[in-house]
């Protein structure tokens, strides 16, 4: 080769080397990727949210509100009152009840004396009608022993007694059993004077609802002065029981996951150590979680899973929260 040729070789650009180069890079992070798919386990961590199943609390019975006994935002424990609504109505029928009852009652006091009179009375008419059976009886034994022993005047006027006695006799057991259904007349009205008691009682009370269980108060609808209608919400509560965080599970590990595991779960200013109990595993599977809450979701196909906090009280509905297996893997996320 002479010397012109191997200088415009030497300034030939060497154009093989960058694909080479690249060539090696591609293959070196393929095979990490492939070792990595392999041989580092799947992280167990998931981004979840807090829900809550509402309770709305109201009054079955219409009125002017006289107290709102709670605010937005603050604890309530089970029994706290929560609000009034004017009770002169309900309170006026209680005590009408109330007066109903006594009446009621002493109308049964009358009846059952009423009741004694009469059985007394039949217990004397049954011992006339024994006399007069027991004398015409006699009377006829002695005529049949000796034809003429009796006179046939005294026979009559013992038959027209016997009759009369058990006519008495028969009107005292008819007088006792009217005695005896005026007793169970009265007596309901009294069980009727006591229901409508325990009715007007009970509107009383369903006019000042209290928190049937502990909870945070999450809305306030009226304010004192103000006229609601029967069943209108007043206050809606957040149970503790029924505040849930709900996150999403892809189809390899969604087995692992069921009812009565406990996960971790952290968020943002909440305390350390929290866990959670797995309560609900839906059947059928979902394409797509809420895209605010999916940023690092790598499966198309997910489940929803739900889990009971270990401290409800310091979660708040719609707050996100990071779920993890462990809380190792939830330090690691």
């Amino acid at each position: 080769m002479t010397h012109e040729k191997k200088t415009e070789a030497a300034r030939r650009p060497r154009t093989w080397i960058p694909v080479a180069v690249a060539a090696a890079v591609v293959a070196a992070v393929g095979g990490w990727l492939l070792w990595r798919s392999h041989e580092r386990p799947a992280r167990e961590a998931f981004t979840g949210y807090v829900v809550s199943d509402d309770v709305t609390m109201s009054s079955p019975i219409g009125g002017t509100l006289t107290r709102i006994a709670v605010r937005r935002g603050e604890r309530v424990t089970p029994g706290q009152a929560l609000f009034d609504v004017d009770p002169t109505i309900r309170t006026a029928q209680a005590e009408q009840a109330g007066a109903q009852i006594s009446a009621s009652q002493a109308v049964v006091e009358q009846q059952q004396a009423g009741l004694l009179r009469a059985r007394s009375e039949l217990g004397a008419a049954q011992a006339d009608a024994d006399r007069a059976g027991a004398e015409l009886r006699r009377l006829l034994a002695a005529q049949r022993e000796k034809s003429g022993a009796v006179a046939a005047l005294q026979i009559e006027q013992a038959q027209a007694a016997a009759r009369a006695a058990l006519d008495r006799r028969d009107g005292a057991r008819a007088a006792v059993q009217t005695a005896a259904a005026a007793v169970l007349a009265a007596k309901a009205q009294v069980a009727q004077a006591q229901a409508g008691l325990r009715s007007a009682r009970r509107e009383v009370a369903d006019l000042a609802p209290v928190a049937p269980s502990a909870g945070r108060v999450e809305d306030v609808m009226f304010k004192a002065g103000e006229s609601v209608s029967a069943n209108a919400p007043v206050v809606t509560l957040v149970p503790d029981g029924e505040v849930k965080v709900r996150f999403y599970v892809p189809e390899a590990l969604v087995h692992g996951y069921q009812p009565g595991r406990q996960v971790a779960i952290a968020c943002d200013g909440c305390p350390a150590g929290m866990t959670a109990t797995v309560d609900f595993v839906a059947t059928r599977p979902e394409y797509t979680p809420p895209i605010i809450y999916s940023l690092d979701a790598r499966q198309k196909l997910v489940w929803l899973v739900e889990a009971r906090p270990s401290d409800p009280a310091a979660l708040v509905p719609g707050q996100p929260m990071d779920v993890a297996a462990t809380s190792a893997e939830l330090r690691r996320r």
